[in-house]
Parts: C-alpha cells; structure tokens; sequence
C-alpha cells in the first residue's frame, strides 16, 4: 500500500473515528484503525464492536492500492504534529507503516485487516432523509438525561420511536425524563421503537452540524446507520425494551408558573453553590407572583435568592435536585419558560413557551 496525501485531508477524519475508539482494548486490533486504500479513494474505519465510523477520503493519491491496520492515537497523534499544509507519504514495508514528512521519518506497528471486525451488513427497513440540523437538535435536546451505567442496560442509551408522525427521541436515567421530535413523513405502519446506546448517541451528535444539508438515516432490525457527509456511522442498537415513557409524562397539573429562562436559571446557579455536595438539593417556595429558592449544606451554610415570576395559585414548596433543573434550562433556548405541578410529591413538566416539540419532566426529592 502506498499513497500521498495532506495533512488537512487526513487529519479531520482521523480525530472524528479517534473518538471511536475505545482507550481501553479487550483485542490488540481495537486500538487500530482500518486503512483501505482503493484506485479513487482512503477509506479510514475505527469501531469499538459497538459504534463503527468509516471516512472516505477523495483528495488523494493512491500509487499502490492496499488493506492494512494501524494504531489509531499514535497516527493521529503523528499527523496532528505535522505543519498544516503537509503532503504526507505512506507506505507500508515489511509490515510497518512508513509516513514521511519532508525529514520526518515514523515507522509504525501494523496489524493484518483480517483481524479487523466489519459490522455486519443488514437490510435497512425504514429510511429517513433529515436535515442534519433539526436531527442534531433534537439529539442535544435529549442526550443530557441519559443514564450512565445503569443496571437498567436500557436507560443507558436514547429510544428513538418511529411512527407515521415522524421522529421521536426520549431519554431518561429514572429520575428525569427529556423527549424531543422531528415531524415528517415515514412509511413507518407499525411503532418502531429501536434503543441507540449512550456511546452511539453522542459519536452521532459530533458528526452533525448545524446546516440544513440532509443526512441518510437508516434503521435495521439491529444497527442504525447514517450517512453524513463523507462519513457512514453505524451503531448497534440495545436489545431491550423501554419503559412506557408516556406514564412518566404528568397529567392534570392544576398549578403553571412562568418565568424568565436565564434569570431562572441565574437564580438557581447561585443557590446551588452552597447546596448539598452529593443530592444537590433546593427548596422552591411558590407564592403569588414570586418564586423563592433555598439551599443549605452540612456545613451550615445557606442561600436564599428570589425571583419575580407569573404564579398566581396557592403557595407551594418542591424540593428538586438543582442539576437536573439547570441541564432542562440549558437545552432550552426560549426566553420564557413554563413549569407545570400538581403537589410537593409530583413531578414536574417543564417546557419552552415557545418550543412546542420538547418536553421534560423531574421527579421532586425529599429535603
């Protein structure tokens, strides 16, 4: 295998798959990234066994086709060192690749393309075209809500439920509950309701920018795959069930306050401050046309701060873990904002004024 190629050609898809590949490795090969060098094109794949992410890269020349493996941080590591408008040579000789640099001179550890693992090819059943923008927005309206390494396998990872209405994404760990959609046109009959894991979600989010150029979104009975640009991601998908995100979703809340996004969540930055280092609890106390929120530490330590907000219903008190509040604010971009409730013991529905696809919900915590 032998090519010429620049630094700027190489360099941006070899930092996307770098994020794919996993730090730590059960097999040798895993650390490694996949070089096929084609008559027209350097295709680039990098895959944990979970999420694959292939590259192909037009802008070189190809003097020897070939296949070969190489290990992924020290390449990438390499041409991110070299000068940006660098023509780079490589070439693999006795089972090392060789990359040359003016002076420069690496020689790095190969492993046969064998030994490289290909996610299996499935026959795709539903097929969307979406703008990358509305699908990335949707994305970091939900990820945040994730579980991480929850016994609960299905948690750690995001539903994205298919239907004739369009696109749906949900996301909860148990206590909080993100969900956000794109409406457009499906062949879909029947709900589909694949689980994309945590890792896939997020390599994903990376991948898309916000333009309205359209990206290929396809999902198996297995995988889900986008075709994005020069790149192809694809991702196994959970084998589990979700739970009936609908019954999480409160009803009938007879009490609506809103209020100021940023100067909402402004207040509850500064009390959080002197909240509980591991609950992060605060009390919100509704009145008539204020809300007051209070947090204490066991270092006797406290903080009160308030706000002038539209609610005009009977006084209340709600204690909330003040992160999950300040994640829901974050991700929304309204001005105003517009949280629903019931009692002390219920939880919470928060949404944009504006926004109409995105929801939240938080569960209340004893304090």
């Amino acid at each position: 295998m032998k090519f010429t190629i620049t630094r700027e050609a190489l360099i941006t898809s070899l930092q996307m798959i770098s994020g794919v590949v996993e730090k730590r490795q059960t097999m040798p090969v895993l650390a490694n990234v996949l070089l096929d060098a084609s008559e027209d094109k350097l295709t680039v794949t990098g895959t944990n066994m979970e999420v694959e992410l292939v590259a192909q890269i037009a802008e070189v020349n190809i003097q020897q086709p070939g296949r070969i493996t190489v290990p992924a941080k020290k390449f990438t590591d390499i041409c991110r060192s070299l000068p940006d408008q660098a023509n780079i040579d490589v070439e693999v000789k006795d089972s090392r690749l060789n990359v040359h640099f003016g002076k420069s001179h690496f020689v790095l550890s190969t492993l046969p393309a064998d030994h490289f693992p290909n996610v299996e090819e499935e026959a795709g059943s539903i097929k969307l075209e979406l703008p990358q923008k509305e699908l990335k927005r949707m994305i970091d309206a939900t990820a945040f809500a994730m579980a991480q390494q929850d016994v609960r396998y299905y948690l750690n990872g995001m539903l994205m439920e298919l239907s004739n209405d369009g696109l749906k994404a949900v996301s909860t760990d148990g206590h909080r509950l993100a969900m956000a959609g794109i409406a457009t046109k499906t062949s879909v009959e029947d709900k589909r309701q694949p689980i994309v894991p945590r890792k896939g979600v997020l390599e994903l989010a990376r991948l898309l920018s916000d333009t309205e150029e359209t990206c290929t979104v396809i999902f198996g009975d297995n995988h889900v795959r986008a075709v994005v640009g020069h790149y192809t991601f694809t991702s196994k998908l959970i084998d589990g069930k979700f739970p009936d995100y609908q019954r999480v979703i409160p009803r009938g809340g007879d009490k609506t306050m809103i209020a100021d996004r940023q100067l909402l969540k402004g207040v509850l930055q500064r009390a959080s401050i002197l909240s509980h280092e591991s609950i992060r609890g605060v009390r919100l106390q509704f009145e008539p046309g204020e809300l007051k929120v209070f947090a204490n530490n066991p270092d006797q330590e406290e903080a009160e701060d308030s706000l002038e907000v539209d609610y005009d219903f009977e006084p209340m008190q709600i204690g909330f873990n003040v992160g999950y509040l300040i994640d829901v604010l974050n991700v929304l971009d309204d001005n105003l904002i517009k949280m629903t409730l019931s009692n002390a013991n219920s939880s919470a529905l928060v949404e944009g004024m504006e926004t109409s696809d995105a929801l939240y919900v938080v569960m209340p915590m004893r304090l």
